[in-house]
């Protein structure tokens, strides 16, 4: 059931990806595609920055106005095209933020007092790029290379342990794992 769920991530990945090289080609159609798979995620951190649902909408348009004209710089290879977008809506909040600090004359670091425990929207979206990057790489691995490293990384069995339950020899569920961890390191350095 998970492998949908990731499929359905990487489809939405290569179709958004794909929409924003059609954009960067002059397409209004491909940014209006753009539009329609990000805007909610770039309205919430727009909206976090700015505390202001009118001014996030201002920003928000301004966003999408500067991803028209930037399209064309987007380069797969260097960032997703999510954390692509969520940067320019970022800047875009702060630099929003920055002037109305100027306008409003607020005291240096007036806002530094206000607390906010809730992760940033595009820190949000980079996790859950790498947790399913993560389940893509482990479930690429062999079966019994993958069923050790959740037992033990995840559901906190020891070596022993799960050598006991498998009735496996602990020397083969350490070498299980350490290849494992290999395959992984490599399949997360190329993501």
């Amino acid at each position: 059931m998970g492998n949908v769920g990731e499929q359905n991530a990487d489809d939405a990945r290569t179709m958004l990806a794909a929409a924003l090289g059609e954009a960067g080609a002059g397409d209004v159609l491909a940014l209006r595609r753009v539009y329609d798979l990000t805007s909610a995620k770039l309205f919430g951190i727009c909206l976090r920055i700015s505390g202001d649902r009118e001014a996030a909408e201002d920003i928000l348009q301004d966003v999408y106005v500067k991803i028209w004209r930037r399209a064309g710089t987007f380069d797969a290879s260097r960032a997703s095209a999510v954390s692509w977008l969520a940067t320019i809506a970022h800047n875009a909040a702060i630099d929003w933020r920055r002037a109305q600090l100027r306008h409003d004359a607020a005291p240096e670091g007036a806002f530094d007092t206000v607390a906010d425990d809730a992760p940033r929207a595009d820190e949000v979206m980079m996790q859950d790029e790498q947790r399913l990057r993560l389940l893509a790489c482990l479930n690429g691995l062999e079966r019994q290379h993958a069923e050790a490293i959740r037992s033990t990384f995840l559901s906190g069995l020891t070596y022993q342990q799960l050598a006991d339950h498998l009735q496996t020899p602990l020397g083969t569920i350490k070498s299980w794992i350490r290849r494992g961890m290999l395959k992984l390191k490599v399949c997360l350095g190329d993501a």
